[in-house]
């Protein structure tokens, strides 16, 4: 008997200014193929630029999150059909490092290999006590990619990512919360409850002031003083919007502002 196949690799839905997108390959525990990538690329992509999404929230169907690459279409391949392969997986995690909207993931189950990478590529983690998290890369003979050569030292550290990459181990979402992997662990069953509460949180925020937030800590690290240039550049262009009025009047009035991202 075959296996059942989803239809659409990756799915949207818009809960208020909240955008939830959902890796929909349940059958194969989200593992990530080129069709997934291409949709999950260009779904970040809509999103980033939708001015009405303040949010979005990543997460899996079924019982898992992503468990890494799809290993059944993987074989030794020349560099002219890898490289186009790798380069569409690192579209991904550019549109969420370049994009200024937050992105949240949800984690339920495993995490695995690309399915951590993708993880950690996010703005904040959000884990169930029982997800399981592991690099696993080198079990097929990779290194890794997808960012996590960048995300996972800045979130632990050096010199345990780089035991987390040799002695690739399982680690709970309890686990990975006390190590730096995940920002919270929540009960089983209620991390997409939670990342959508945290995502209507931010969603509430001053988008500009969100958007180069996320610039600034994006080029960290880095010469500091430069940092102190950028802080000021970016201050300046904030000083002169709507949401920065708004928030000073509000303020004064004692009420919640309402930020238009203008």
């Amino acid at each position: 008997m075959t296996e059942p196949v989803a239809a659409t690799p990756v799915l949207t839905e818009d809960i208020g200014a909240v955008r939830i997108i959902t890796l929909n390959r349940p059958h194969r525990r989200n593992a990530i193929d080129i069709p997934l990538r291409l949709a999950l690329a260009d779904r970040l992509e809509t999103a980033m630029a939708d001015t009405t999404v303040r949010a979005i929230v990543l997460t899996g169907a079924g019982s898992g999150f992503c468990a890494g690459g799809d290993i059944s279409t993987m074989r030794r391949m020349d560099e002219s059909e890898a490289r186009p392969r790798a380069q569409a997986a690192q579209r991904v995690v550019r549109a969420i490092w370049q994009g200024g909207t937050p992105v949240i993931a949800a984690v339920e189950g495993s995490a695995f290999g690309a399915g951590v990478s993708l993880a950690l590529a996010c703005d904040r983690v959000v884990a169930a006590e029982d997800a399981v998290f592991s690099t696993a890369f080198t079990g097929v003979g990779l290194a890794g990619d997808m960012g996590i050569f960048a995300s996972l030292p800045a979130r632990v550290g050096p010199a345990k990512a780089r035991q987390l990459m040799l002695l690739p181990t399982r680690l709970s979402g309890t686990e990975a919360a006390m190590l730096g992997l995940a920002d919270v662990v929540v009960p089983s069953g209620t991390a997409l409850e939670c990342a959508v509460a945290d995502a209507e949180r931010i969603a509430a925020a001053p988008p500009l002031a969100i958007a180069a937030l996320k610039s600034l800590l994006a080029r960290w690290p880095g010469d500091p003083l430069a940092v102190l240039e950028r802080e000021v550049d970016a201050q300046v262009r904030l000083f002169d919007t709507e949401d920065f009025a708004e928030g000073v009047s509000a303020f004064h009035e004692k009420r919640t502002p309402a930020f238009r991202g203008k």
